[in-house]
């Protein structure tokens, strides 16, 4: 039995029907040249043969005595047939009903007496495509080990056949490696508990620093500044989920001209689409939008551990701003500023500070809550990187790769964008109830992005 992280089991603690708290993915796929009818068929029946299972994808959550899951158990007895399904739709099959379909998967729990994953693999698609939707519980990956995953088991050469799932290793390699934490020789661990302290007694300044700035310079954009919004209200379970693709040369050319960064432009297309969506709703408020934007903490060297590593980062979204360029340059300073003030932070460091903003979240969990605190921010906008090329399983290539995330209480509408083989592909995922004709969004998005290119480009 291991002793799960803070930053993992808050999000168990945290979970209930009306919050489920996985992060997901979608994957389409176009079958290879000369494929028959049964090829996603026997893929299935393929995945279910596999037998070695990574140890991550055999935790299950265990309760410590009345506090809750607090701690990892192994599976050792796993039912892939539970985990691994076959669905289709009914042919020929539009991405319009594949979403729909993955909006109701999204919305249901994990089954907590099991390791907390489903992979869905979807048939009947038009133009000879399948797709596959998976979820894993926050608790066990954040968004990009949870990539990074899936991208070991994929091949940049379409003629490989033998390609295992992200849930099955090519070797046993994780069944006797140490636990995460343990490696090395034994004066490593000591030098990494003195290497925590140092981080913990020089938070004291951090702390300092962090309300000097909320208090007296207001230099950069800080919590409890964000208005109200129709996105901070109670949600439910169920969900709505749409997504897109943008090539990536029209973003960076944008960046390009206007100094900006790709993840700069991405956020402004998301508020110039936030803007006009709340316009036509009638429900846009006077003071500008805040978005959390997470930041990866995770290095190279950390290779496919699991857990979460993030820091956070408020930034503007300049959303009472009606000119697109001067929206976009406001953006990228407060990005800017934002990055300054975790400059020369630890790990350790950044993730507490980041906690500040993300506690009203666990308080909006009390009910009547929402009524009584005002938002830190008004919701999570995630930039994950992927893949550069374009990539295959077992001969079928990967088309597009759209990130479903989580909708928090108070925080109704969550956007999370990856790239992929030249593409930035936007993956929007909303309280059904709350978020109204969410893929409307999508064509605000494009309309967000031509009105910076006529200016800039």
């Amino acid at each position: 039995m291991a002793m799960m992280p803070v930053t993992d089991s808050m999000f168990l603690l945290g979970e209930s029907r009306e919050h489920p708290l996985h992060v997901g993915g979608l994957q389409l796929f176009q079958r290879p040249e000369g494929a028959g009818p049964d090829f996603v068929g026997n893929l299935h029946r393929e995945l279910l043969s596999e037998v070695d299972i990574r140890s991550l994808f055999r935790r299950r959550p265990r309760g410590i005595g009345t506090v809750g899951p607090l701690a990892w158990a192994n599976d050792d007895d796993i039912d892939l047939e539970y985990h691994v399904r076959l669905s289709a739709l009914p042919a020929p099959g539009q991405v319009r009903q594949l979403l729909e379909l993955v909006s109701r998967l999204h919305g249901s729990l994990l089954d907590r007496h099991r390791p907390l994953w489903e992979a869905h693999l979807i048939d009947g698609l038009s133009e000879n495509r399948f797709a596959v939707y998976t979820k894993v519980h926050h608790a066990l990956v954040d968004g990009v080990s949870a990539l990074r995953l899936l991208q070991k088991s994929l091949s940049e050469d379409p003629d490989e056949r033998d390609m295992r799932p992200p849930w099955s290793p090519r070797m046993r390699t994780d069944a006797a490696a140490p636990p995460r934490g343990r490696e090395g020789p034994p004066l490593s661990g000591i030098a990494n508990a003195f290497g925590a302290v140092r981080d913990v007694i020089s938070l004291a300044p951090a702390v300092v620093r962090y309300a000097n700035q909320v208090f007296q310079e207001q230099s950069a954009t800080l919590p409890f500044e964000a208005p109200k919004s129709m996105f901070n209200v109670p949600i439910t379970g169920a969900r709505r989920f749409a997504a897109q693709g943008w090539p990536m040369d029209r973003i960076r050319a944008v960046g390009v001209a206007a100094g900006a960064t790709v993840n700069d432009v991405m956020l402004a297309m998301c508020a110039g689409a936030l803007r006009e969506y709340m316009i036509e709703l009638g429900a846009l408020p006077d003071k500008p939008l805040v978005a959390a934007v997470p930041i990866s903490l995770r290095s190279d060297s950390d290779g496919e551990a699991g857990g979460n590593a993030v820091g956070l980062i408020l930034c503007t979204l300049a959303t009472d701003v009606e000119d697109p360029v001067d929206r976009l340059t406001a953006i990228s300073e407060s990005m800017r500023r934002g990055k300054q003030f975790y400059s020369g932070m630890s790990q350790l460091q950044i993730t507490a500070l980041s906690a500040i903003p993300f506690a009203p979240l666990a308080v909006a969990l009390v009910p009547g809550a929402q009524k009584l605190t005002p938002p830190a921010f008004n919701l999570l906008i995630s930039n994950v990187p992927g893949p550069k090329r374009p990539l295959y399983w077992n001969g079928a290539r990967m088309e597009g790769v759209y990130p479903v995330s989580i909708p928090y209480e108070g925080q109704a509408l969550n956007i999370t964008v990856t790239s992929y083989d030249g593409s930035l592909e936007f993956g929007l995922t909303g309280c059904r109830r709350t978020v109204p004709h969410l893929q409307r969004l999508l064509t605000h998005l494009e309309t967000s992005l031509a009105a910076m290119e006529k200016e800039l480009v």
